[in-house]
């Protein structure tokens, strides 16, 4: 249930609702827009003290949310929701680059990427530190010593930093590390998971999962906000289908309605989503033209050798050329690239 206040709502006023909710055993949840504040009422059959809040005098109007979303809905929150982290704006005007490689391997090598993208526009450093692998004999990550290579990283480049995690443990872990904890595609429908991302201080990566549908990749959303963490950028990695063509199937029609659906901001990540390092450039630009707040692209400057995702992985010199046709895309659809 959405409980819209006046436009001249007081805090003092805002705050007897909230404590209204409470006291019926609800969670309120508070979205502030430029003219009016919103407050979700969110659970189950929340519908039958509609009355009580209606009798109140600073409530404007009352409202049901019809999708199963509430929190991540537009009719909850409809204006965009910008996340901004050390000067960094996500969700906004300007389109957000990260990159990066795929697993932080050794530190002089995470260096030399970091300062190479750095350089060549990027404001978020990627690399996994702890690596969800599809076989158990493939190398995994360095766990907690990858972490310290990148905290040394952000340290000398300035780049915010995301990776993901794929336990409880390693959500606690990577608060002390990373700006922005990502949730895998394998993951992404491990509730107790994204509940307890939902409970940390960091903000949240969601990427969808291989064979998930934008009405479940919304859900997942759900538990991570239902818990108080309203920082969750969406990103689409590629679906599985009958094409073989490529790794995976980019499914570049989930942007745009993404963005009718929700508030919150989409990123695109094209490597995974294509799985062949030809095609990512030319899917990176679609991305952004689809309407995309970011990309996550990898990058790494011997991609025969590196322990993961090599054949998605863009040169150096490919990158920065890639990302100075992306600031073209950008122009034209209106926004801009750092």
């Amino acid at each position: 249930m959405i409980i819209t206040l006046k436009s001249k709502a007081t805090n003092s006023e805002i705050k007897q609702v909230v404590k209204k909710i409470r006291s019926l055993g609800f969670i309120p949840h508070i979205s502030r827009g430029v003219d009016k504040t919103i407050i979700g009422m969110i659970g189950e059959r929340a519908e039958r003290y509609r009355e009580v809040f209606e009798s109140m005098e600073v409530v404007d109007h009352i409202s049901e949310i019809e999708k199963p979303y509430k929190l991540a809905s537009r009719e909850f929150h409809p204006e965009n929701t910008v996340i901004k982290i050390n000067g960094v704006t996500i969700g906004g005007k300007e389109i957000i680059i990260a990159a990066g490689p795929c697993a932080v391997e050794k530190k002089e090598l995470l260096l030399n990427i970091a300062r190479l993208v750095k350089s060549s526009g990027a404001k978020l450093l990627r690399g996994g530190a702890f690596k969800p692998r599809t076989s158990p004999y493939t190398f995994q990550g360095l766990g907690e010593k990858g972490l310290q290579y990148l905290r040394q990283a952000k340290k000398e480049t300035g780049l915010l930093l995301v990776s993901e995690a794929m336990t409880i443990e390693q959500i606690k872990l990577l608060q002390n590390y990373v700006d922005i904890i990502q949730i895998g595609a394998r993951n992404v429908q491990n509730y107790d998971l994204l509940k307890a991302a939902g409970r940390c201080s960091r903000t949240i990566l969601l990427k969808r999962g291989m064979a998930t549908t934008i009405n479940e990749l919304l859900l997942s959303a759900e538990y991570i906000m239902s818990q108080g963490n309203y920082r969750v950028i969406l990103c689409e990695r590629g679906i599985r289908t009958f094409e073989t063509a490529t790794r995976f199937t980019l499914d570049l029609n989930a942007v745009p309605v993404l963005k009718k659906l929700t508030h919150l901001p989409v990123f695109v990540d094209p490597s995974h989503g294509v799985g062949v390092r030809e095609f990512i450039p030319a899917m990176a630009k679609a991305a952004i033209a689809s309407g995309a707040d970011g990309l996550i692209i990898e990058v790494h400057p011997r991609p025969e050798e590196a322990l993961s995702d090599g054949p998605q992985s863009l040169l150096p010199e490919s990158f920065l050329r890639l990302v100075n046709e992306l600031r073209l895309i950008a122009r034209a659809v209106g926004r801009d690239i750092g």
